[in-house]
């Protein structure tokens, strides 16, 4: 999947801190720059074209929303502020999204799921999906084919990604993690694990046996993952 491209515009540097830090936790997301007012990045945009902005609205000189409105063709727009009387005149500017802060992480992803989707029906085409996925991994970012994924554990803020030859470990919720994969080839077991629905080898009460390895089917996941099972069953 193409990344989208995105900058962070906003005078307080905490929050452009916070955004970055946020932005490096989601994969398909590719940050481009960092801008404390409208000026600078209207001057960056002038140059560069961009799928995504981060958008404070009270900012000196020129406010966000005057910003956006100045746009010949704007890019998408989640707007971050603590102001939450601009609401109504931010989607009547087409926006994607409206954070209000402080927002948690949790609530900034479900803001960029919907850039994400938006953006996939906009260019949607016929080409075959991409087989894989790329993953920071400590100061390095690693290739992971889909195929070769045999499940995932979260713990805490990391999650852990076995294949049959390692083990990768990536600072992301199991919740991003899942966003990127394809639904119904991966299924969700446990609140701590998913799995590749292609490397199941058993199922034996309550534990999916995969590679050897013994994972438990949570209660509240186990009629969903029946019913995907049975679905595979019923395609054969």
């Amino acid at each position: 999947m193409k990344k989208i491209s995105c900058i962070i515009v906003d005078d307080e540097p905490v929050a452009r801190k916070i955004l970055h830090e946020f932005i490096d936790q989601v994969p398909f997301l590719d940050l481009q720059g960092k801008f404390e007012n409208a000026v600078k990045a209207e001057a960056f945009l002038s140059a560069n074209i961009i799928d995504l902005i981060f958008l404070d609205i009270e900012m000196p000189k020129v406010s966000g929303l005057q910003f956006l409105q100045q746009l010949q063709a704007p890019p998408m727009a989640i707007l971050t502020t603590a102001f939450p009387k601009y609401a109504l005149e931010g989607y009547e500017l087409d926006i994607i999204d409206y954070l209000l802060k402080p927002f948690a992480f949790n609530r900034f992803l479900k803001g960029v799921q919907k850039a994400r989707d938006f953006h996939q029906l906009k260019f949607k085409t016929t080409t075959i999906p991409d087989s894989y996925i790329f993953i920071k991994s400590d100061k390095r970012i690693e290739k992971i084919e889909l195929k070769d994924i045999l499940y995932a554990e979260s713990v805490g803020n990391y999650v852990s990604i076995y294949t049959e030859n390692k083990r990768i470990i990536t600072y992301l919720t199991m919740k991003s993690l899942e966003a990127q994969l394809p639904a119904g080839d991966f299924i969700k077991i446990h609140q701590s694990y998913l799995i590749n629905g292609a490397k199941i080898e058993a199922i034996e009460g309550n534990e999916i046996k995969i590679s050897s390895k013994s994972l438990p089917i949570s209660r509240n996941y186990r009629e969903a993952v029946m019913k995907v099972i049975q679905q595979r069953l019923l395609k054969r």
